[in-house]
């Protein structure tokens, strides 16, 4: 609409009741407060071609209305925030104040529910020490609302969130990956669904800082402190900066409790292979996070496959789920963002076990053969992966493979490429991984400026 608007072609969008507000603030913080929408009684989805239209019809004298006005005048978007500086919170006594600040940031919403460490001028310089980045260095600007993430906005929302000073050049290195045009952060942020970052640390920071690669990696408990107090960090930052708050940018249907906190690094002296970070370009030693946007999560159990192949059609059971929605969606189209001209693949995220690790150790596999592997066996009936599709946009992306209407059985890859298995090795002794249905694919950057 933005882009339209902007070239003197009026328009008008359907919104769906509910999301109203979430409309206006969008329209607001993309630099065109004011853009007319056309209220419908539910969203599209989910509903036959009569409900749409009558729904549609219903709308009809609201879309008149809306095209014959003169086309929107842009204007800067703007940020209500607090007319000071630095806040205050009094009571009597410490206590009464720290639970005073926690209920305001519950009501202002740059809370995430849990209690929040108060970021004081002294906590914040503390926090700072950590990186020898310049305190007004600008690090990203976040969508959706466009905020300016500055080193010392950042260590705020890390000292809200509990970290260390020495934790806060992951988390601004975390802020950076999820900033990269590739990961589409708009998409991700303003989303229905679940999806949540997580974030796999590697390299020598690993130990420096005690983030946890084993038992309980992605928490709870004391030894994945540094783990989740990292990746409430980047969400928080998500919220205050760039503004993905609850009802406003972030429409999730229900939420996900992964989007408190996701992050862990990976068991590199456990695995047969060279860290991830080395597999996807980066110097042996270098420190490392990647971040995946990732739907939901489960277990990769198998207590009795001792060959690789028994393990692979084990986990591939866990990639062949049709009511996820990157599960064959490569033919509908990958995800795109015309702006920055980026394209994604879908990609999954597996956490293999040390013991299951050995497993393809022995047997001389590579990553490359894992991924490979799971490419080969991950596939499912064309009419099972096109059940929650659009048939229009799969003959729109893929004329070429018409075909298939013909023949709904024929099996298809749920993934378009062996390298969208992403592998890495976490965890202690017994034969119980994870697999992460991913939104889009990963972006990984190096650990710097470390005080």
């Amino acid at each position: 609409m933005i882009e339209f608007e902007k070239r003197g072609v009026p328009t008008v969008a359907f919104v769906a009741r509910g999301f109203e507000h979430d409309a206006a603030r969008s329209a607001k913080s993309f630099g065109l407060e004011g853009l007319p929408f056309a209220v419908a009684e539910s969203t599209f989805t989910s509903h036959t071609a009569d409900d749409i239209r009558a729904m549609v019809n219903a709308c009809f004298d609201d879309l008149e209305r809306g095209l014959r006005r003169a086309p929107a005048t842009a204007a800067p978007a703007t940020v209500v925030r607090p007319s000071e500086e630095w806040l205050s919170f009094d009571g009597a006594d410490t206590l009464a104040a720290l639970d005073a600040l926690n209920e305001r940031s519950i009501e202002g919403g740059w809370g995430d529910g849990f209690p929040v460490v108060p970021p004081t001028k002294d906590r914040l310089e503390r926090m700072l020490a950590g990186t020898t980045r310049a305190h007004d260095a600008v690090v990203a600007v976040l969508e959706p609302g466009f905020g300016v993430a500055t080193v010392e906005k950042i260590a705020a929302n890390a000292v809200m969130a509990g970290c260390l000073p020495q934790h806060l050049p992951v988390v601004i290195a975390a802020v950076e990956c999820i900033a990269d045009p590739k990961i589409n952060l708009r998409s991700k942020a303003m989303s229905t669904g679940p999806q949540a970052p997580l974030l796999v640390v590697n390299g020598p920071i690993v130990k420096e800082i005690g983030l946890n690669f084993g038992r309980n990696a992605l928490g709870p408990g004391a030894p994945s402190r540094a783990n989740t107090v990292i990746g409430r960090a980047l969400r928080l930052v998500m919220m205050n900066v760039g503004h993905t708050y609850h009802d406003v940018a972030d429409m999730d249907t229900i939420g996900s409790p992964t989007k408190y906190s996701m992050c862990l690094a990976e068991n590199e002296d456990a695995s047969p292979w060279p860290p991830y970070s080395v597999d996807v370009g980066f110097p042996a030693g270098t420190s490392t996070v990647t971040c995946l946007f990732t739907y939901g999560i489960c277990e990769l159990h198998d207590f009795d496959s001792h060959t690789p192949e028994g393990l692979i059609e084990v986990f591939a059971s866990a990639a062949m789920n049709a009511a996820q929605v990157p599960t064959g969606h490569w033919l509908v189209g990958r995800r795109a963002d015309a702006r920055s001209g980026t394209e994604e693949k879908e990609h999954h995220f597996m956490l293999i076990c040390p013991e299951h690790a050995d497993i393809f150790r022995s047997a001389r596999w590579t990553r490359q053969d894992v991924q490979r592997a799971m490419w080969r066996q991950a596939r499912m009936p064309f009419r099972t992966m096109m059940l929650n599709k659009e048939p229009q946009a799969m003959r729109a992306a893929h004329p070429e493979l018409a075909w298939l209407w013909d023949s709904p059985q024929s099996l298809l890859p749920v993934l378009e490429d062996p390298e969208c298995f992403d592998v890495a090795v976490v965890g202690a002794t017994a034969g119980r991984g994870a697999f992460l249905w991913g939104s889009g694919g990963p972006v990984t950057k190096p650990i710097t400026d470390r005080a």
